[in-house]
């Protein structure tokens, strides 16, 4: 797709973390924009954008928003056993896919650890290959946004922060920063068979970014050790088991070592990527007391 094609972007995961920024990329753009999602009334999109229903356990619901399209976002959010089906109705649609996948063939600790995701992951990216498509492959590494859901009710209750592994070091990416790479590979050439791996700008273990929360909110955040059997009681029920043994399998094997740091972010966009502070700046509200 070029900067001349008139053609609509489909984004698929549309109201997700990334999915929704890289939707205001797009028109920010000038890029016209199909959404699709399994529930359009509740969506909450700009006006401009031509939201479908469709979901991907169900491949067919997604003909109606692909017919006429050039090119497509894929997040995938469903169950492994209607992927192949749906890269197969996209092959037959449009000529180009950009895919949210992950860092799994990156050779650092973080990244190598046995996990569903990753090899769901590269399944999909076999499929997109073998349907010949012409493709861009992001791999963000650690989501800066990440912290909402792990650090963020403590920090609002004011108690301590109770974490596995926090000299695990990391480079969380801003999911803004993302989505801008997403969307400009989605509506300029030159992307063709890109691998990008993104990361933020810094390696930061656990410890660090709580501690930079804290000075973001003018308080300091106590941080203590949590053992794995703790972390895995507190997350049982809430995060499938597979996920939880992933983190802590990945956060072990990185404790002591600088972070993957890539420039791709900045190499694409050419702005800085931004830090960790300034993603935690931005989101002051979410760790403010409060409930």
């Amino acid at each position: 797709m070029n900067q001349t094609d008139t053609r609509p972007v489909l984004v698929t995961g549309a109201t997700g973390r990334v999915g929704r920024f890289v939707i205001d990329r797009l028109l920010d753009a000038g890029v016209p924009v199909r959404a699709l999602t399994r529930r359009p009334e509740a969506a909450d999109l700009p006006a401009k954008v031509e939201v479908h229903a469709g979901d991907l356990t169900a491949p067919e619901t997604l003909v109606p928003a692909l017919n006429g399209a050039g090119a497509v976002f894929l997040v995938w959010t469903a169950p492994p056993r209607t992927a192949a089906a749906v890269v197969e109705r996209l092959a037959a649609h449009v000529r180009r896919v950009v895919f949210l996948s992950s860092p799994h063939r990156t050779a650092h600790p973080l990244f190598q650890q046995p996990n569903p995701m990753a090899v769901l992951h590269a399944d999909i990216e076999r499929l997109i290959a073998a349907g010949g498509l012409e493709s861009t492959i992001i791999r963000p590494g650690m989501f800066a946004s990440n912290s909402l859901a792990w650090w963020a009710p403590a920090i609002r209750a004011g108690d301590v922060v109770r974490w596995p592994c926090g000299a695990a070091e990391s480079a969380p990416v801003d999911d803004r920063d993302i989505a801008a790479v997403v969307a400009r590979t989605l509506h300029q050439d030159g992307h063709a068979g890109g691998d990008y791996v993104l990361t933020g700008p810094e390696s930061l273990t656990q410890a660090a970014q709580v501690d930079i929360i804290g000075d973001v909110l003018g308080r300091r955040i106590a941080f203590e050790e949590m053992t794995p059997e703790e972390f895995r009681s507190l997350w049982e029920g809430t995060v499938p088991s597979s996920a939880i043994e992933m983190l802590l399998s990945a956060w072990s094997a990185a404790a002591g070592q600088p972070a993957h740091l890539t420039t791709t972010v900045a190499d694409i966009l050419g702005t800085a990527p931004r830090t960790f502070r300034q993603w935690a700046a931005d989101h002051t509200t979410a760790f403010s007391y409060g409930p």
